[in-house]
């Protein structure tokens, strides 16, 4: 406990000031934790990051990546979209398959670009939430953080009924749904502080929904851990396991937050 509480001070020490400022320092440093994420989901399956479909899956994820100001700024030079480019990435990642006479197999191009678009997709949207405003990003972190500290701790008081024990045998229903309450009621407290320009019964579906995204976005994680044979997902951060381990529930709040059009 006293690793993750020196670690978490001092991680926080570094990323706060990032978020805080926004524009490009922090859409590079989430360009750079990012890549650590994608380092640490191929290493899972033995995969090097730096082999020919290491780099062309790197490449990928930058495309994903990129902001929306970036990709137009791209397309005026070049005239060709993101999605073009990461057809194109698809398609050099099977022609790889030829080239090496299936000892790089069509399964790997699929784990390839599964692993780009799960870490991409949610990086993406963190750039995106911080450019719609600062408020959003810790709305987001709020309803993550309180969901995750109340599942643990209300699990740990009353939790009896296994959630999903062959995904993560120590997470119960309880826990699930005290992490709920728990983020729900932190939700209504940040909007009296913050006044998010949305009525309170949207807040109040949308915090529930989010909260229940991200336990599946951890659960998700743990999931893909468990199919590869491993406790964490780097060691990046003491105490705290890896990139992964500390923004899974991230990944699937953020991009919800546009797809509900709480942002945007």
């Amino acid at each position: 406990m006293k690793q993750r509480i020196i670690t978490a001070i001092i991680a926080a020490a570094l990323f706060i000031p990032f978020v805080i400022y926004g524009q490009y320092p922090f859409a590079i440093l989430v360009y750079a934790m990012a890549t650590v994420g994608l380092f640490e989901v191929l290493r899972m399956k033995g995969t090097s990051l730096f082999s020919v479909p290491g780099i062309i899956t790197l490449i990928l994820l930058f495309i994903i990546l990129m902001p929306k100001e970036w990709s137009e700024q791209i397309q005026e030079i070049t005239s060709y979209s993101n999605t073009e480019y990461v057809f194109i990435c698809a398609i050099l990642l099977l022609i790889y398959t030829v080239l090496v006479k299936n000892k790089f197999s069509f399964d790997d191009v699929g784990f390839l670009l599964a692993s780009a678009l799960y870490v991409g997709i949610g990086f993406h949207f963190f750039i995106a939430t911080r450019d719609a405003g600062l408020r959003f990003v810790i709305y987001a972190l709020v309803i993550v953080w309180t969901t995750d500290s109340g599942a643990y701790f209300i699990g740990r008081k009353l939790g009896k009924h296994k959630l999903w024990p062959e995904i993560s045998p120590k997470k119960t229903i309880e826990g699930f749904v005290g992490g709920i309450v728990v983020a729900f009621i932190s939700a209504m407290i940040f909007q009296f502080i913050a006044k998010l320009d949305i009525s309170w019964i949207t807040l109040m579906i949308v915090s529930v929904v989010a909260s229940i995204f991200g336990q599946l976005g951890d659960l998700v994680e743990s999931a893909i851990k468990r199919h590869y044979g491993v406790k964490d997902s780097g060691n990046i951060l003491p105490g705290h396991g890896g990139i992964l381990d500390r923004f899974d529930s991230l990944l699937f709040v953020l991009p919800l937050l546009y797809f509900l059009h709480f942002i945007g």
